[in-house]
């Protein structure tokens, strides 16, 4: 009796289809769970998301999580598999380290890594705990981490001011603006004060020093600012990725975008000083833009514009120089693709043909232009 033939199938399943037409994955996703203070409840916020992907089948366990004794912290973390960490002898003492290269051969979807700000110590493989996650997202595996805003790079300057806490450790600013997501974890500071007297975050013994020093009200309304500012900007960027991968022209940045056009006349620092004004009043980021045109600049004007630009360096402003024939045509170019909200032209005191032109060149601006709100401010020469 003959054997009849019978062909293999081709019929793929759905997920079998999704896994050959989708892109090969180059780096593992990154997101952060940012707090503004300990105890408001970023390393809880991320175990519980932990759990809620893992009961989802999805494959996660944890590198790293430091409980500080709080015990529903802990009893989160017991519910998901720990790689176990490495321990390290230095100077006689026994430490424990994260475990990177366990990590990696272990190859899990996604892995915890708190506390992104910790210095590992002498003999662990990165001298910093965000170098690790930067190993681990190489290698394809998502990370879920942790830190506070007070130990991002150009923050911490700003919270030793206002709380006169020196602050150690730090993680530079690209790191934060690499976070393919960014959560924060919010409380009221007064809430944050309540969970403090009860316990919740240190032993009742330290309570009330922490809420006498760190944790006083204002330094915690301070820290929350700041950590809010870091999460806006995230959207912002988020946001600015999505319109230029999708070609949206219209503006839709979420936040207020000040620019300020400058020559290399001394009087363009009063107009960065009011566009710094302006931004600060609206919350935006400020810009400052010089556009160089054909015309020949003698050394003293060189001079000048060096020190306006150095003078917006000086208040935080983003500089930028762009070359272009036409002022109106490349102002109008720079706010479409930097989405600005609002631009300031100075205006000199002048009569006659330049006036006409000077008129024209802001005509043909705002023809080009998409909406945007103009600031003309009358500029006045100083006496030579």
């Amino acid at each position: 009796m003959a054997t009849r033939y019978t062909p293999p199938s081709t019929t793929k399943s759905p997920e079998e289809w999704l896994e050959k037409v989708a892109p090969e994955k180059t780096q593992g996703t990154f997101k952060l769970f940012l707090g503004y203070a300990p105890g408001v409840g970023k390393t809880y916020n991320m175990l519980s998301e932990a759990i809620r992907r893992h009961a989802r089948s999805e494959d996660i366990v944890i590198g790293v999580v430091e409980t500080h004794g709080r015990p529903r912290t802990a009893e989160l973390a017991a519910q998901l598999e720990q790689v176990p960490l490495r321990t390290i002898e230095y100077k006689g003492v026994t430490f424990q380290e994260m475990d990177v290269d366990a990590i990696i051969a272990r190859r899990p979807q996604i892995v915890l890594i708190d506390e992104l700000a910790h210095t590992n110590i002498e003999g662990s493989k990165h001298r910093k705990r965000y170098e690790d996650v930067l190993e681990v997202l190489a290698a394809k595996i998502d990370v879920l981490a942790t830190m506070n805003v007070q130990h991002v790079e150009s923050v911490a300057p700003t919270v030793q001011s206002v709380t006169g806490i020196q602050i150690r450790e730090t993680v530079p600013d690209w790191l934060v603006q690499r976070a393919d997501e960014i959560v924060m974890a919010d409380l009221t500071p007064e809430a944050l004060q309540t969970r403090m007297r009860r316990g919740d975050i240190y032993g009742v013994d330290r309570a009330e020093k922490a809420l006498a020093n760190f944790f006083r009200r204002g330094n915690l309304i301070a820290l929350r600012e700041l950590a809010l500012q870091h999460v806006t900007k995230a959207v912002d960027r988020t946001l600015t990725a999505y319109m230029d991968s999708k070609r949206i022209q219209a503006n839709w940045a979420v936040r207020e975008r000040v620019a300020v056009c400058i020559s290399s006349n001394s009087t363009s620092q009063m107009l960065i000083a009011r566009g710094a004004r302006v931004a600060e009043g609206v919350g935006g980021e400020l810009f400052v833009l010089h556009i160089e045109t054909d015309r020949d600049r003698g050394k003293e004007d060189q001079n000048t514009l060096a020190a306006n630009m150095q003078f917006a360096r000086n208040l935080n402003a983003q500089v930028f120089t762009i070359k272009g024939k036409s002022v109106a045509h490349a102002a109008a170019e720079f706010v479409r693709d930097k989405r600005i909200t609002h631009i300031i032209f100075g205006r000199s005191a002048v009569s006659g043909l330049k006036q006409y032109l000077y008129y024209w060149a802001i005509q043909h601006f705002l023809s080009e232009a998409p909406n945007v709100d103009v600031h003309i401010v009358t500029q006045h020469r100083e006496h030579e």
